[in-house]
C-alpha cells in the first residue's frame, strides 16, 4: 500500500511538473472542486471538521490562483478574475462559517464555469500549436509580405 502512495505521489508530482500553465490552472480548479465535494459530502453528517479542513483546502486553492495572476499584462481580464476571486474566497469563509451548502455550492458554480473556460482555452492553444507544429513537419509555412 505505501509502495503504490509512492509511486501514485511520484507521478502526480511528475505531471505537475510538465504541464503547462493552463493545464496547472485547470488541476487547481479540479482540486477545489474535489475539496468543496468532500465538504458539502460531509455537511449531511455533520463532521465539521472534515468540511472546515476541505473548505480551507479550496480557500488555499483561490488563493493561489489569486496569486498567479499577472495583473501587469493581464489587465482588465486580470483584473476581473481577481474580483471574482476575493468573491469567492468571501463566499466560501462565509459557508464554512454557517455551514451553509449552498454558499459552497453558489461557489462550486462558479469554479466549474471558470473551469470549463480554461478547458476550452487551453484546448485551443494546444490545437493551434499542434496545428502550427504539423505545417512546419510538413515544410509547409506562409509569410505576409507588404
Amino acid at each position: 500500500m505505501a509502495l503504490a502512495k509512492t509511486n501514485l505521489d511520484r507521478y502526480k508530482d511528475m505531471e505537475i511538473s510538465t504541464a503547462n500553465q493552463g493545464k496547472l490552472i485547470i488541476m487547481l480548479y479540479e482540486g477545489a472542486l474535489r475539496f468543496l465535494k468532500i465538504a458539502n459530502d460531509n455537511m449531511s453528517h455533520k463532521t465539521y471538521d472534515v468540511v472546515n479542513t476541505n473548505i480551507i483546502k479550496a480557500q488555499d486553492i483561490v488563493t493561489e490562483l489569486m496569486l498567479s495572476l499577472n495583473m501587469d499584462e493581464g489587465g482588465e481580464i486580470a483584473q476581473n478574475l481577481f474580483s471574482l476571486y476575493a468573491y469567492l474566497k468571501k463566499r466560501l469563509i462565509e459557508g464554512n462559517i454557517k455551514k451553509d451548502p449552498e454558499i459552497i455550492n453558489e461557489v462550486v458554480k462558479h469554479l466549474e464555469e471558470l473551469k470549463a473556460a480554461w478547458e476550452e482555452a487551453a484546448g485551443k492553444t494546444a490545437s493551434s500549436r499542434q496545428a502550427s507544429t504539423s505545417n512546419q513537419q510538413k515544410g509547409i509555412s506562409f509569410s505576409i509580405s507588404g
